[in-house]
């Protein structure tokens, strides 16, 4: 990987406005996934500490992702840069947290019904991973502007999951919700990709990489979950818990409506 041209930097900057877009979409799209469960009484804030920790650092991680496509299309990289610094501790802190949240979760009612409990366990587990990858490396290559911003994008794709899941009406894709609302989430690296099909006349690789790497990271991660390790992890995790009582795959609760 090596520094791009003059050419190349000056069409990564001219693309800035993109980048800024597609950030407020992200970012509005969890926001609002969120306040509509929070408005129809889905959620309350009468919740553990970790569902709180959790809230915190991932929402406050959203301001933060969109202040920094902000200071990049003003042109202030050295604050842009002063900043990026925090996220070498915000994202192991949000892998962290996420990890907890995902066990808590399981342990207290076994996930979202409409998700098989090892799916939402395992498979959320090695997203979660995948987005600190991701992020760490586009923070290690942020002078190379192009790679940089296409990876934090393919990144933060990740995190709207849970923002869409609250948006699409999961329970109706049973036994499917997982896969596709996961799928979803790919559409923005490949806006991407078709806005630099346009502008540069070719795709960037770093999108190749991101979201390759994020496919990979679900399907490889599908697989684990669903295997006779992945369940007996699962087993083991809500074991004892108010999650094992609810069965493992996806259902309708009895008399549940839309």
């Amino acid at each position: 990987m090596t520094i791009e041209t003059t050419s190349g930097a000056r069409t990564a900057i001219e693309n800035t406005r993109f980048f800024v877009k597609m950030a407020a979409i992200m970012t509005a799209v969890v926001v609002l996934g969120f306040v509509i469960n929070l408005l129809m009484g889905r959620s309350s804030f009468d919740a553990p500490w970790q569902y709180h920790l959790h809230g915190v650092l991932f929402m406050s991680w959203l301001g933060f992702y969109l202040v920094q496509h902000i200071t990049a299309a003003r042109g202030n990289f050295v604050l842009h840069a002063q900043l990026g610094k925090a996220a070498y501790l915000f994202i192991p802190a949000m892998v962290g947290a996420g990890l907890l949240i995902m066990v808590t979760v399981a342990r207290r009612n076994g996930g979202p019904f409409f998700f098989n409990v090892s799916e939402f366990l395992i498979s959320n587990s090695a997203l979660l991973l995948c987005f600190g990858v991701l992020s760490i490396w586009a923070l290690r290559v942020q002078r190379n502007i192009g790679w940089h911003r296409r990876l934090m994008l393919c990144a933060m794709a990740i995190l709207t999951g849970p923002g869409l899941g609250r948006l699409i009406p999961a329970p109706i894709l049973i036994p499917y919700a997982w896969f596709i609302i996961t799928a979803v989430t790919w559409v923005f690296p490949l806006i991407g990709m078709v806005v630099d099909k346009r502008a540069r006349g070719k795709v960037h690789p770093a999108y190749y990489w991101g979201l390759g790497l994020y496919v990979g990271a679900f399907a490889v991660s599908l697989a684990i979950a669903y295997s006779p390790i992945g369940m007996g992890i699962t087993e083991w995790v809500i074991e004892g818990s108010n999650g094992a009582n609810r069965p493992i795959e996806a259902f309708l609760p009895p008399g549940f409506s839309m």
